[in-house]
């Protein structure tokens, strides 16, 4: 399944009624002779019924389709991506992750 990835801005605050997270930074990772995108930022919890919390994270949309080949409505650059759901590829390419990234948080789309 092919979807569209809106990239964000980097080192920029996103907020959510708890918090707010702060992507880093977005790699591409050559895998199977394709290349994965991520995106590696932390998250801040600083209002929510059970405490506070921090953490850093790995974010995968997936295999790039067509790289930034468009912009949407408010100027941020737009990419094809391709959903990775195999499970013994997603295990490789977190375990790539997790010791590249230093996170213990992976998640895919």
């Amino acid at each position: 399944m092919t979807v569209k990835y809106v990239h964000q801005e980097l080192e920029q605050d996103v907020y959510f009624p708890a918090g707010y997270y702060v992507p880093h930074k977005e790699e591409r990772l050559k895998c199977n002779g394709r290349e994965v995108l991520y995106i590696v930022g932390y998250v801040m919890i600083e209002s929510s019924c059970c405490g506070t919390a921090n953490w850093s994270y790995a974010l995968v949309p997936g295999y790039v389709v067509d790289w930034q080949s468009e912009t949407n409505e408010s100027g941020l650059p737009v990419s094809a991506i391709e959903v990775i759901a195999d499970d013994e590829v997603r295990k490789d390419i977190r375990g790539t992750i997790q010791k590249a990234e230093q996170v213990s948080n992976v998640e895919f789309w």
